[in-house]
């Protein structure tokens, strides 16, 4: 018998479509599948930079605005909650974009739409725009957010199941860490005594290079079809819901105080913006670092008993961080925020391993085996992605306008911290309940063998 092909079949339409794409075969993975699948994570993941970059740009750039800019802290935390809002919001409609253009056509087109907010605030930076017209510059920039939804949604076709956690970790820590480059790039023009136009003229030209980078060597799935059927399933099923408020938790902390961080700095502790500069970036960078340790670990050992336990860590240095901002001990207090970042991280990469896993759980417990198990694993998480993802980012909508309310409430954070705090302890619960306490049924399992019909078991997710 001959085996088949293990190459990628090409595509009569051009445009670097790949009709044939089957990375649970091992042959055709180690002949091929993985090359091609690791050249296209590459480059997602610099497209994804520059996206993380443009949409936390106003993280930084509300340093850049002192007193003669007119603004009030509270005026600040409500500007970066709206980008974020909008980062959150447009995640929806581009996961379903790779199914509609292709990965690398959506790719191209999401790199270039970075240009319209860079641009636009390029030109309206400088004392005298009113708080409007920054604000609706701001929401542009909000799309910047929706492009890891649609890059992770790429990247989850192109990879087998027992590789998703290690690859989607790299995709969104190597997208992740455009928070802390673009921190890092508006300290040394800050050092330098440069403005704000000098950190968004460096951008423009990267935009434009990793778009066309993302033309020349990424490709698109013919196999990811636009499949509005998905997207309602995963929409209905309870495990999206589920997920999303998990990944609120983790991924909406790391955006959130991505945004916050700085204006807490300088707020309630008195720093300078180059002060809060030299340590708002550690924190984002370690947790970008750490995302795909976390994917890994959760390869390894299950995604939920990762992220069960690394919410216990976030609830205790949150703990830990009421105690620092109420004795305002500024030592402690950055250490500390600096350990939830990249337990963040963390997490973030466990969480999303657990999303492919807990749909590949519920085909087998239907029946399913294979190649059928495998394809509606992919289906339905690669559709619950955008959803996930922007429930999650939301999170850091609720972040800022937490810290924004405890300021203006108490002067300071740490209102925001205690609540922080209690919703830590509920994602905890619901990670055990869910994902790690024994099914009921699993009680008899043993005692009947002539039941057939796998038990679905969520404990390995």
């Amino acid at each position: 018998m001959t085996a088949p092909s293990t190459a990628p079949a090409p595509s009569s339409r051009g445009g670097r479509w790949i009709e044939h794409w089957d990375p649970e075969n091992e042959a055709f993975w180690n002949e091929t599948g993985e090359k091609t699948a690791r050249r296209n994570l590459l480059f997602s993941v610099l497209s994804e930079h520059i996206g993380f970059s443009i949409w936390t740009m106003w993280s930084v750039l509300v340093l850049f605005m002192g007193p003669e800019y007119g603004l009030t802290p509270a005026d600040k935390f409500l500007l970066t909650s709206m980008v974020t809002l909008v980062g959150a919001v447009v995640r929806i409609p581009y996961t379903f974009a790779v199914a509609l253009f292709g990965g690398r056509n959506w790719t191209i087109i999401s790199a270039g739409l970075l240009l319209v907010p860079t641009a636009a605030a390029f030109a309206v930076m400088k004392p005298g725009t009113s708080f409007s017209t920054f604000l609706l510059v701001g929401l542009l920039a909000g799309i910047g957010g929706g492009n890891f939804a649609s890059s992770m949604t790429n990247i989850n076709a192109f990879f087998p199941l027992r590789k998703k956690g290690w690859a989607l970790g790299l995709n969104a820590g190597g997208g992740n860490i455009g928070v802390p480059v673009i921190q890092l790039v508006a300290l040394a023009i800050i050092g330098a005594s440069g403005g704000p136009r000098v950190l968004l003229g460096i951008y423009i030209p990267l935009i434009v290079v990793s778009a066309v980078l993302a033309a020349l060597f990424m490709d698109n799935l013919a196999s990811v079809k636009n499949d509005t059927g998905a997207a309602k399933d995963a929409a209905k099923d309870a495990h999206t819901w589920i997920m999303a408020f998990l990944y609120v938790g983790t991924f909406g902390s790391f955006i959130g105080y991505s945004f916050a961080f700085g204006q807490v700095l300088t707020n309630q502790f008195g720093r300078t913006p180059l002060q809060a500069a030299y340590l708002t970036f550690i924190g984002p960078l370690l947790g970008s670092l750490i995302r795909p340790v976390g994917g890994r670990l959760a390869d390894r050992y299950g995604g939920a008993k990762i992220t069960l336990w690394n919410y216990v860590g976030m609830a205790a240095a949150t703990a830990v961080l009421i105690g620092a901002s109420v004795q305002k001990s500024l030592p402690l207090f950055v250490s500390v925020f600096v350990v939830l970042f990249v337990l963040s991280g963390l997490g973030n990469g466990s969480t999303y391993k657990m999303i492919p896993g807990i749909f590949q759980a519920k085909a087998v417990a239907e029946g399913l085996e294979g190649e059928e198990a495998a394809a509606y694993g992919r289906r339905l998480s690669g559709a619950s992605m955008g959803l996930i993802g922007a429930v999650g980012a939301l999170g850091g909508v609720g972040i800022n306008m937490a810290f924004r309310q405890s300021f203006l409430s108490y002067g300071s954070g740490t209102g925001a911290f205690v609540a922080f705090l209690a919703f830590y302890g509920a994602c905890f619960v619901v990670t055990w309940a869910v994902y790690l306490r024994r099914p009921a049924g699993q009680v008899h399992a043993n005692t009947a063998p002539s039941e057939t019909k796998p038990q679905l078991s969520y404990a390995e997710v």
